[in-house]
């Protein structure tokens, strides 16, 4: 019943803490916008000097992944973290402005770069867009003169990357087809066309366009192999992209072996035990959770684990971080009590440590993960402590009424409603969906999250008449916000089924919402899903239950779980 799957725990993620700006808790990620402050900047446009390079000067690779981070901000698998410079192989960093061989234009861009990030980090978005607009207006004034070299498509990559930082991906969309009519007429060794290359895959990475993703890495790829050769720690950028693209398009076999050439060229390069290394083992590790993979994965985390205990010692919060990272993978190894000591002795150490605050999103996540481990082992008190740190940690930086308190809510709502506790799980919920309607509107769709979970926890409360009415608000909402066909509205209809069917509905009404879910879940999530065999037999049984006999023989004729079904299917591949 979709009542009863509803309460079964399954934790929200943390709403990042620099985007608690917006209240989207369907989606649980919000803009990505920077809040302005009352600080202005002068406008200051660096123009574009027209003259030729001779030669390739420098790689240089600047963060395209929100401009508003700190320089050596490295978590993840981010692709454009650090650069590589060939003048320096011990080096991976953005460009050094004090490089004596740096000529003027690159010392501009790097200015460029700089300032803008230096706006959004201070929250100063208008003056930002201000400086990327102006140097816009400089550079698209010289592609309409007929100039489109290298140079128009480095101050064009670099504003690309200004908006990414702003969460522009309309303009960021249509600076990139700028840059591809640029990149795509000129040749390979023409200056700055590999770091422009990284930084477009990058962004196409970003917005979704993997095709256009895959081709700008491989190109780059294909550059700095052919100048620096096959093992050259210069391919771990480029490389990295191609893994990310492939693990975004579920090609994971592709994606592991792009992880293990950048992991077997920095083992040649730099040596098994050095930090660098940690960024790829960190995205292999990750894929190979996903899927499914978790003696592999343990690997990868347990040489990360040792590489910082080696280079920093136990008690040093980077340590503490790798020990959770490694516990989530022995948690879905199975092993259950060894992921509990690791995710235990880790919080201890980056608290004692200090590495990181205690609203940190990252820390968050983690309690998060630890107290899903800690229900799944029976031990719900000591999760439920972990939760409800977590809601007095959000209440104490971001305020009690904040919208990013509701993802604490439900999760603390959801774990009392897996003990049976459902007069608590109530009480949690009515408070967050008080604060959502009061941030939002009571017919935003962010709304909808808090509601249906209240509406399941009436249903178990027995209170079907409210709780009929709040589900049949969560498709209205939900209709309007993404279309009567969508999987989330799916979701709202067959709880309100089952709430429903206790009401003793007209079974023609129930079976008619019946098939809505089952077509949805059908296009959705495939023919042969669970959840599809679940609403299947639901649909069977109302056709049995009101005679209707030749429609209920035809559909089980058709329906993946039927033995004649599966016969054929078997036949067919014989």
């Amino acid at each position: 019943m979709a009542a009863n799957s509803t309460t079964s725990l399954l934790l929200l993620p943390p709403i990042p803490r620099n985007n608690r700006k917006g209240s989207d808790l369907v989606d649980r990620v919000l803009s990505n916008s920077v809040g302005q402050s009352s600080f202005e900047c002068g406008l200051k446009v660096y123009s574009v000097p027209r003259r030729v390079f001779d030669g390739i000067q420098a790689i240089r690779c600047f963060k395209s992944n929100g401009l508003a981070k700190s320089q050596g901000d490295c978590r993840g698998d981010d692709v454009s973290c650090s650069a590589f410079a060939p003048t320096d192989l011990g080096r991976s960093k953005l460009l050094d402005t004090s490089s004596n061989s740096m000529n003027d234009f690159e010392r501009q861009l790097q200015e460029f770069f700089d300032e803008v990030k230096a706006m959004l980090k201070k929250g100063n978005v208008k003056g930002a867009i201000d400086l990327l607009k102006a140097n816009y207006e400089v550079v698209k004034e010289q592609m309409d003169a007929g100039n489109k070299g290298m140079e128009q498509a480095a101050l064009l990559d670099v504003i690309a990357l200004g908006y990414m930082g702003v969460g522009n991906i309309k303009t960021v969309t249509r600076l990139l087809e700028m840059l591809k009519e640029i990149i795509t007429t000129r040749e390979d060794n023409e200056p700055f066309m590999d770091s422009v290359l990284i930084h477009m895959g990058s962004m196409y990475t970003h917005i979704g366009k993997f095709g256009d993703a895959i081709l700008m890495h491989g190109r780059s790829l294909k550059i700095l192999e052919g100048l620096y050769g096959q093992s050259s720690p210069f391919l771990i950028i480029p490389l990295l992209g191609i893994a990310k693209v492939y693990t975004s398009i579920t090609r994971a076999s592709k994606a592991i072996d792009a992880y293990h050439r950048a992991i077997t060229i920095l083992e040649m390069s730099k040596g098994a035990g050095r930090e660098d290394i940690v960024v790829p083992l960190l995205g292999l590790g990750n894929l190979l959770l996903r899927e499914g993979k978790a003696a592999e994965a343990v690997n990868s985390f347990s040489r990360i684990f040792k590489i910082y205990e080696e280079l920093y010692g136990e008690n040093d919060g980077r340590t503490g971080l790798a020990m959770c990272s490694l516990a989530h993978a022995k948690s879905a190894q199975g092993d259950l009590d060894e992921a509990i000591l690791l995710y235990n002795k880790g919080l201890q150490v980056i608290k004692d440590s200090e590495y990181m605050s205690s609203d940190d999103e990252v820390i968050e996540k983690i309690r998060i993960d630890f107290a899903e481990l800690l229900h799944a082992a029976g031990r719900q008190q000591e999760g439920r402590k972990l939760l409800e740190e977590c809601l007095l940690i959000a209440e104490k930086y971001d305020g009690k009424g904040h919208p990013s308190l509701v993802t604490h809510l439900i999760n603390l709502a959801t774990s009392y409603s897996r003990s049976k506790n459902f007069v608590e799980a109530e009480r949690l919920l009515r408070s967050g969906l008080r604060i959502m309607q009061k941030a939002v509107g009571h017919d935003d769709q962010s709304i909808t999250v808090p509601m249906l979970h209240l509406a399941v926890t009436l249903y178990h409360l027995n209170c079907d008449t409210e709780a009929e009415y709040l589900a049949m608000e969560v498709v209205r909402i939900r209709e309007e916000a993404f279309g009567k066909e969508s999987l989330l509205v799916g979701e709202a209809l067959d709880c309100l089924v089952s709430i429903q069917t206790r009401l003793d509905k007209d079974d023609a009404e129930t079976l008619a919402l019946l098939k809505r879910v089952l077509s949805i879940q059908q296009r959705e999530l495939g023919e042969e899903s669970e959840e599809v065999m679940l609403t299947m037999r639901k649909v069977l049984f109302y056709l049995n239950k009101m005679g209707r006999r030749d429609e209920k023989l035809l559909l089980e004729r058709n329906c993946p779980c039927s033995e004649e079904s599966s016969n054929k299917r078997l036949n067919g591949n014989a």
